[in-house]
């Protein structure tokens, strides 16, 4: 029964959050406050830097030091292939775009693609410690879990206002938000089911999603936190999340 409510709590504790996020278009002007917005998306980028590290990248390197090939190899393999990947699909993706919604949309789309492998990377971590595997405790899960959930907040208000700013109805506005975050479970859901095939790849998966997490860190975030003048703020913004990741990895632990 406490594993049943571990899983739900890991799984669905992101989505609420880009939900809560993206319920700010009724609380906030459209345009928000500039500083405000590179202040979390500083935030944001830093929690996502440092569960990469903490939470995916050393995990997937223990889990290989028990393979046959050297500690390196797998993560490495990973970590490319997850950044190169969803650099690609979303290159071909905003192909598609480029008549249609124009940048809103492509935001649209930016966030939900990379929180598909963020709902995978805390499905694979769930998976591991439910198999488990003794290089992932629950205090990694959760420090997981709630870092992305934590930065997933400004990913919804991202998402919401500028879609109402640009004169979809609040309403509207909100559900996009609430969208994008819905496929985080999904990815979660898919790898958790499939435990038995992920646990043999585990080092390859979990940089997967390392990488894929870097990736929007350094295209869709580090930018927003440079724009206007004062940019110090933004970057104030990452190293207070990632210590913030940090802390909860590491105190947990």
């Amino acid at each position: 029964m406490e594993q049943i409510f571990l899983t739900a709590a890991v799984l669905l504790l992101p989505m609420l959050c880009t939900t809560a996020g993206a319920a700010g278009v009724f609380l906030l002007r459209k345009t928000g406050e500039p500083a405000t917005r590179r202040m979390l998306c500083g935030m944001a980028a830093g929690i996502m830097l440092a569960a990469s590290v903490w939470s995916l990248l050393l995990p997937a390197i223990e889990r290989a030091e028990q393979g046959p090939l050297p500690a390196w190899v797998p993560p490495a393999v990973g970590l490319l292939l997850g950044a190169v990947g969803l650099l690609r699909l979303e290159t071909l993706a905003g192909r598609l775009l480029n008549a249609g919604p124009g940048r809103s949309g492509r935001m649209v789309l930016a966030v939900t693609l990379h929180n598909l492998p963020e709902g995978m990377a805390v499905g694979v971590v769930l998976a591991g410690f439910l198999a488990g595997d003794p290089t992932i405790t629950l205090a990694s899960v959760t420090a997981l879990s709630v870092g992305i959930a934590i930065q997933n907040v400004p990913e919804g208000a991202i998402v919401s206002l500028p879609l109402a700013t640009n004169g979809l109805s609040r309403p509207r506005a909100f559900l996009a938000g609430t969208l994008c975050g819905a496929v985080e479970p999904l990815g979660a859901a898919i790898m958790v089911a499939i435990t038995g095939l992920v646990t043999p790849l585990l080092p390859v998966v979990l940089a997967f999603a390392a990488g894929a997490m870097m990736y929007v860190v350094t295209e869709e975030l580090i930018p927003q936190t440079q724009q206007g003048h004062h940019t110090n703020i933004g970057t104030i913004g990452v190293a207070f999340g990632f210590v913030l990741m940090m802390v909860l990895d590491v105190a947990l632990g």
